[in-house]
């Protein structure tokens, strides 16, 4: 027969087993709040950045990076614009190749040009080696004014890679001999970044020039830039796409004759006034696609790319930012 202290040790007992069961329930659910804490820190983590700072005339990053996509971030301290383009060299050409067979002949041809003397100066770029025609540029940052950071994502395969500046000093002299002329490594590594999405899309093309919807608002944008084709133009560039705020009454064809390097007063510092750089997407090869972020206050912007004539060749677009 049950009595009253049965009745109550019962209870006791039923008491203790829910509580037992309620407290390993908090633990396997802190346990697994913890492992969805770590799975969030190990995805950011393994987001890749590579940071490439100037502070004169320099390019400070790793020697080695990892492949496929890979967001590169152009910090400028230095005093200059510049910008980065990264280069495929035929296998085995090294530094030492570009010091002695590339670089001295844009010097002189350079030095020439200046002179008034095209016909030498163009003489001397015929000098360059054949394997020269076969440097493929694979994207970069665009145009980056002092003090201001750009952000470019591109693919890269493993191999071996050189990266450059060929804004010009104020004697006319490349910043490329000047020591913004690296090379680095890509390993076999992929970066495990995933290719970003974009809410602005840019199409470049010879025949149909800079595409894109003008409606842009204030804030931060992803632009994707895709190159639907890629030629040579006169100046023996490729084209790209550079994000450029503009002041107020500024002349867009003193910012056009700056963007061809071949002018004597072309792509050479100091910059021209009332123009901003803010990046973009170094020249690449048909087909190909590149990413820019970048953060846009309220105001009249342009997009350009480093072709003479940008302007009749539909590569010169002005837009405005609204909040």
């Amino acid at each position: 027969m049950r009595t009253y202290k049965n009745y109550i040790e019962e209870v006791i007992s039923i008491l203790l087993v829910i509580s037992a069961l309620a407290t390993f329930m908090l633990i396997q659910s802190c346990k697994s709040d913890k492992k969805e804490t770590e799975a969030v820190t190990v995805e950011v983590e393994k987001e890749n950045v590579i940071e490439i700072i100037t502070q004169n005339m320099d390019f400070q990053m790793p020697d080695t990076i990892t492949s496929g996509w890979n967001t590169f971030r152009y910090k400028n301290l230095s005093p200059q614009t510049h910008f980065f383009t990264v280069e495929k060299y035929p296998d085995g050409k090294t530094i030492q190749d570009v010091n002695d067979l590339i670089l001295p002949y844009f010097d002189s041809g350079m030095k020439l040009i200046n002179e008034g003397k095209n016909e030498e100066g163009f003489a001397e770029f015929g000098k360059l080696p054949e394997w020269f025609g076969e440097v493929i540029i694979l994207g970069g940052s665009g145009l980056i004014s002092s003090g201001h950071t750009s952000e470019t994502m591109i693919n890269l395969k493993p191999g071996h890679y050189f990266i450059e500046c060929y804004v010009k000093m104020s004697n006319g002299v490349f910043h490329s001999s000047m020591g913004m002329f690296k090379e680095f490594d890509v390993s076999n590594i992929d970066s495990g970044n995933k290719e970003l999405i974009a809410d602005i899309k840019i199409d470049i093309s010879s025949t149909e020039g800079i595409v894109f919807n003008h409606s842009i608002t204030s804030g931060e944008h992803t632009f994707s830039v895709l190159f639907k084709d890629q030629i040579v133009h006169e100046n023996f560039a490729g084209h790209d796409i550079n994000l450029v705020k503009l002041d107020k009454n500024v002349n867009l064809e003193d910012l056009e004759k700056w963007m061809n390097w071949v002018d004597p007063k072309g792509l050479i510092e100091p910059a021209p006034a009332g123009y901003t750089f803010l990046g973009g997407v170094n020249n690449m090869p048909a087909g190909n696609m590149g990413y820019f972020k970048a953060i846009l206050e309220p105001g009249n912007y342009a997009l350009i790319s480093e072709v003479p004539n940008a302007l009749s060749k539909n590569m010169l677009k002005t837009f405005v930012v609204t909040k």
